[in-house]
């Protein structure tokens, strides 16, 4: 009797769906019936959790922002025999720190939540696809960390690709905020999805079986909530939740289409 299953498959291959009808539903649906699913957990211990250590260690990470320019500031002005007496210093350090919270908060906060990947992913699963959690391979940190600088690397690197464009489209005035709208949602969509399809991916780690468009849609949902004060410190996380019921969704559909049960 094999001890564990290979593949997204053999999740539900003792069952027969030969009388089951397809999923006929539509990508934007599948999105928000994610979504809806992970605002539900919010208040899981798990989930709960993982949520108030994002938000901790992220602003913390801004704090030591502040503080660092701080002290640049004032060895920087000291070289050039200049002194604000401290004052200026502190306000010029927290106007930067507050900046680069707005400009920079999404690529920060989603570093920080992929710390914590491993640990929201399986407190979705064990809620509501156990099969599929018992058969989970766990990352261990290292490869959280790993993941959670590449993805932030890659969030620097297209961004700033997207500045000669965003550049050339200023006369329009909407022009550079849809083309950095459509850049973070389209890399936002695939890192959550990502989150998920990591412990089951079997070696394939670029064969994350969420469809482009549904990648997209995720993604610009959780782009727009980080625009809303407050509730840009959930985003990440509800992304994440989502990201894995979307992502357990196309494992099922993908063993319906093979012989499957669809789970979600």
């Amino acid at each position: 009797m094999e001890s564990r299953l290979a593949t997204p498959m053999a999740y539900a291959k003792r069952f027969d769906t030969s009388a089951r009808p397809r999923d006929s539903r539509t990508p934007m649906t599948r999105v928000l019936r994610a979504l809806a699913k992970a605002v539900g957990q919010l208040l899981d211990g798990a989930v709960l959790r993982v949520l108030v250590k994002t938000v901790l260690v992220t602003i913390l990470v801004f704090a030591a922002l502040g503080v660092a320019l701080y002290f640049a500031l004032v060895a920087g002005l000291a070289m050039f025999g200049l002194s604000g007496g401290g004052f200026a210093e502190a306000t010029a350090a927290a106007l930067i720190a507050i900046l680069a919270s707005w400009l920079l908060f999404r690529i920060v906060a989603l570093a920080v939540l992929q710390l914590f990947a491993d640990e929201i992913v399986a407190a979705v699963e064990a809620r509501h696809y156990p099969e599929a959690a018992a058969n989970a391979k766990s990352l261990p940190f290292h490869r959280d960390l790993a993941n959670s600088l590449r993805g932030a690397g890659r969030a620097l690197f297209f961004n700033a690709l997207a500045l000669p464009v965003a550049g050339l489209l200023a006369f329009t005035v909407i022009g550079p905020p849809i083309v950095f709208f459509v850049v973070n949602a389209l890399l936002l969509g695939r890192e959550l999805t990502d989150m998920a399809w990591l412990r089951h991916c079997e070696g394939d780690e670029k064969g994350n079986p969420v469809a482009g468009i549904e990648r997209l849609a995720l993604g610009g949902a959780i782009v727009a909530l980080m625009l809303v004060p407050l509730v840009n410190l959930l985003a990440p996380v509800i992304g994440a939740a989502a990201g894995t019921h979307l992502t357990q969704s196309c494992i099922a559909r993908r063993a319906s289409d093979t012989g499957g049960l669809d789970l979600a």
